[in-house]
């Protein structure tokens, strides 16, 4: 039975598009695994010779340098030997005398300049020093009991002393060499030299060499790193503790273990490590890997170990091995290429095609978003210039606004302002009748007096005038005002208030500088002021002892005034409404709610703002905070 097979255009895209994904990924995989095992194969083969060519050299370098130390090691021996020919010396052992001591140590003192050794001195069969090299130094041996020395225990035993140790007298390091003197066979004394060895260290650090000596304890004795001086390069039981520790060999040293990171065996003698070590070019630890190899001493019981770096062989190995990984790469990009360039032929016309197509279309597409943007323009520049408009207008509105809240306090300023002209027009109408018959009658003295007071009535009715004429004048949102001017204007036009009288003002404004000039215009500060002012006196009408402080000082470049009342205060129901429009606590007609609202305002077109608190002595406080600018005052003007 046959089943019908379906065309390939009724295959489902999705089981198409699958299989020929997995295929690339499968193709991209092996590619890469193609790349890494390469580069890997180049690294481990790089690595593998670079580190045999180290080996090579880092034995011959072993060799060298475990030479120069059996050398510098050996070249000793023979010292304390040849005391056992000294006559003097053999006379002390024999029979100690302060005289035959001198004598033995002149001798030794300059046996020890001689040889270059860090000191010679003998020593009786029970371990006490009777004479030494060092006899004339404050850390002199002499009479020292080192009978607890293991060079002192193997001389008197006829076994070969060869010792490295911290001296217990003056914490020195040194190698030391015992040899027993002997007269008919029989043990008088022992023969100690010291000498040091720290010039190999010196050689190796300007050598830039990284070894290090380790002793028959597995102590490090010898090193061109410091840091690894005194360590042990195997664990050390308790019992070896504990036997070293009574011997002083290595003074109080804690003779930690020397712990490498990593180690991995390639030879005898020869493998692997990792140590974490300080960088001193980049002041941080890195991690360090060494070739280290071994070998022992001629006639010593000591190893000596050279380290050579492998970074820079496992730098090579990874640049050899990068070099392969891009060789085989571009051996695949190539082909990969080839094959592309095949198909780019193919494809070309059906693209150009296609990008014909797609050109059309984009233009069309141009067109009616070029259209889309051209209308939204237009929108846009009729909202800005409606948004222009509103703005003008809303600024015409708040001018009117602020003449409004002007001619507000003018009118409530009415009655105080004609009782201020009242009486200098009612003085005026006397002194000028009294004037006219006083030059009747030829009194010309009392004549010009009265003049003279009528003049000076008319000058006080000017300044009100003039003060009121100033306060009305329009003005703009900045300028330059005169605080002081500003506050003797405020208080000249409220002189007429009927909580003016009896009023007690306490003015206290500092000032970094004479002239200090506000950011504002100076009207617009006055009717700020005369606003918190004349609310002020509103709020103490009904006090009996009424207090108005006016305190100032600069803060960062701005100025805050506080005007602070002993007024009944405001209640807290209606502290969260003071500055907002039409609003006011005043009974009847006596307010119009503009005053805080304006001053609020006016302060803020100017860069500043104002604010109240409500101190817990009672009153209303408000903050004025302006700007200071640097300028020349102008001259005061109609």
């Amino acid at each position: 039975m046959q089943y019908p097979t379906a065309p390939p255009d009724c295959i489902p895209t999705e089981l198409t598009v699958k299989p020929r994904r997995i295929r690339r990924l499968s193709l991209i995989s092996l590619m890469l695994a193609l790349i890494v095992g390469c580069g890997y194969i180049g690294y481990t083969v790089s690595e593998y010779f670079g580190i045999q060519a180290l080996s090579e050299n880092g034995q011959r370098q072993l060799e060298l340098n475990a030479r120069s130390v059996e050398s510098e090691i050996s070249k000793y021996t023979y010292l304390p030997s040849l005391l056992e020919l000294e006559f003097n010396v053999e006379r002390l052992l024999s029979t100690p005398t302060t005289y035959r001591r001198h004598l033995v140590n002149e001798y030794l003192e300059g046996l020890n300049q001689r040889s270059g050794s860090l000191a010679i001195y003998i020593l009786n069969p029970q371990g006490r020093v009777l004479a030494t090299s060092n006899w004339r130094d404050a850390t002199s041996y002499l009479g020292e009991d080192l009978s607890f020395r293991a060079y002192f225990k193997d001389a008197l035993e006829g076994r070969a002393a060869r010792f490295y140790g911290i001296g217990s007298t003056a914490g020195e390091p040194g190698y030391y060499l015992a040899h027993a003197l002997k007269k008919n066979d029989k043990v008088i004394g022992v023969a100690v030299v010291k000498v040091r060895l720290e010039g190999l260290e010196q050689r190796w650090e300007k050598a830039r060499l990284q070894a290090y000596v380790s002793d028959e304890n597995g102590i490090i004795i010898l090193s061109s790193n410091q840091a690894r001086w005194l360590k042990a390069v195997r664990p050390l039981p308790a019992e070896t503790r504990e036997r070293l520790a009574r011997s002083l060999q290595y003074h109080w040293w804690a003779l930690e273990e020397l712990q490498p990171l990593s180690r991995k065996h390639l030879a005898d003698g020869t493998e692997l490590v990792s140590f974490a070590e300080d960088s001193k070019s980049q002041g941080k630890s890195a991690n360090i890997t060494y070739l280290s190899q071994r070998r022992p001493l001629v006639d010593t019981a000591w190893h000596i170990t050279l380290l050579s770096p492998v970074n820079d062989v496992q730098r090579a190995a990874f640049s050899h091995g990068l070099l392969a990984s891009v060789a085989c790469a571009l051996l695949i990009f190539l082909g990969l290429a080839l094959n592309q360039r095949r198909r780019m032929i193919a494809t070309r016309l059906a693209a150009r095609e296609a990008l014909i197509q797609a050109n059309n279309e984009l233009e069309r597409k141009i067109a009616e978003r070029t259209a889309d943007l051209q209308a939204s323009n237009l929108r846009l520049q009729a909202e800005v210039r409606e948004r222009q408009q509103a703005e003008t207008t809303l600024r015409q509105t708040q001018d009117d606004l602020i003449q409004a809240g002007k001619l507000a306090v003018i009118g409530q300023m009415s009655t105080a302002i004609a009782h201020e002209l009242n009486q200098p027009l009612a003085a005026l109408r006397t002194l000028s009748g009294n004037t006219i018959r006083f030059l009747q009658r030829g009194v010309l003295d009392v004549a010009s007096s009265n003049l003279q007071t009528i003049g000076e009535l008319v000058d006080r009715m000017g300044k009100i005038t003039g003060s009121l004429r100033a306060f009305a004048r329009r003005a703009d949102d900045h300028g330059q005002a005169d605080l002081e001017q500003a506050i003797d204007a405020a208080l000249k036009l409220l002189q007429g208030h009927p909580a003016f009288d009896g009023l007690t003002l306490e003015k206290d404004c500092q000032y970094s500088r004479e002239n200090m000039l506000l950011g504002i215009e100076q009207t617009r500060l006055e009717q700020i002021l005369i606003n918190l002012i004349a609310n002020a006196l509103d709020a103490m009408t009904e006090q009996n002892q009424r207090q108005l402080c006016l305190t100032g000082r600069e803060q960062d470049s701005r100025y805050l005034l506080t005007v602070q009342d002993n007024g009944i205060g405001i209640p807290v129901d209606i502290r969260a409404h003071l500055f907002e429009p039409f609003f006011t606590t005043k009974p009847g007609e006596k307010g119009l709610g503009l005053g805080l609202t304006l001053s609020a305002s006016l302060a803020a077109a100017a860069g500043g703002n104002l604010s109240v608190q409500h101190p817990e002595s009672g009153g209303t406080a408000f903050l004025l905070n302006l700007p200071i600018i640097t300028g020349h005052k102008d001259e005061p003007h109609d």
